[in-house]
């Protein structure tokens, strides 16, 4: 195998919510280096927006659940540079969440609890063009691009149920259980602050087109959403 003659390093753009993953991503990746660096950072998707707007970076590490926003959102803009690929590295265990994200443009799908190891190798496949994709995920991604398309009646409760995020499940399931508590209380139980469940309670009230606390718990107890939050 004839070694590379590319001397520049990868440059990856780390996008996740939480500062210790960051920084722990960032320095695996920095170890590596001249391989690759880490070009840049983002902590939500406004930012990851910003940064590609000044960097091109060659492969974004992407969370899926950005302080309670679905970064699906954001995934064709973050690409349309025609030069970044990216490798969703995510907690999301729904097959259609994954699904979909691969459909809109990402290269590779990891757990996060995959290793050190496996990180590295797929941001490396990612880069070379290669798909880090599991066979029967890769398996429903081509019947959905290859199946003719049959003319059905479009299911707003379905895709609005769809967008939620993990987190924010979490949060209606709170609001159904605590009732009439405080949203202070609320947000304590869940070790987050108020000022961040409220951000959490408004993306909710936008997906599900609901515009209170009581008309999301009528909506979250009707589509049985307490449950589905376990």
């Amino acid at each position: 195998m004839q070694p590379s003659t590319t001397t520049q390093p990868i440059g990856v753009m780390l996008v996740d919510d939480h500062q210790t993953m960051l920084w722990g991503l960032s320095k695996l990746i920095d170890g590596e280096q001249p391989r690759m660096k880490v070009v840049a950072t983002a902590n939500c998707c406004e930012d990851a927006l910003e940064r590609t707007g000044h960097v091109v970076p060659d492969v974004i590490v992407l969370d899926l659940d950005l302080g309670g926003r679905c970064a699906l959102d954001i995934l064709p803009a973050l690409l349309s540079n025609d030069v970044s690929r990216a490798l969703v590295l995510t907690g999301e265990r729904r097959q259609q969440t994954l699904d979909l994200a691969v459909l809109r443009g990402a290269r590779g799908v990891l757990s996060k609890d995959a290793s050190a190891e496996q990180v590295l190798d797929a941001i490396e496949r990612v880069h070379k063009g290669e798909l880090c994709i599991d066979a029967q995920a890769m398996g429903r991604v081509f019947s959905e691009l290859t199946s003719p398309k049959k003319p059905v009646k479009a299911d707003p409760e379905a895709a609005r149920l769809a967008s939620l995020t993990q987190k924010e499940r979490q949060i209606i399931c709170a609001v159904v259980q605590g009732s009439g508590a405080a949203n202070k209380t609320l947000a304590s139980r869940l070790f987050v602050t108020e000022h961040t469940f409220r951000n959490h309670l408004t993306s909710i009230y936008q997906k599900l087109d609901v515009a209170n606390r009581l008309e999301l718990y009528i909506y979250a107890v009707k589509h049985q959403l307490d449950a589905a939050a376990h």
